[in-house]
């Protein structure tokens, strides 16, 4: 196996996991909660859990 084949199958993986991981933190409370209280957000998904996940990491940092 070459290093390019390993790094495809590795990016392929990390997208799989990042997927799972986004819908499983989308149907949570909280997130739902923190959604709500933002109001309607034109973003997609992605970046909606993204800016989740920065503002309960900084929470939880502080």
């Amino acid at each position: 196996m070459t290093s390019s084949t390993v790094h495809k199958q590795s990016n392929s993986q990390d997208a799989e996991i990042w997927q799972n991981l986004k819908k499983a933190i989308a149907s949570s409370s909280g997130f739902l909660n923190w959604q709500q209280a933002r109001g309607e957000l034109n973003e997609s998904l992605d970046v909606q859990v993204r800016h989740y996940l920065e503002e309960t990491l900084a929470t939880l940092a502080y």
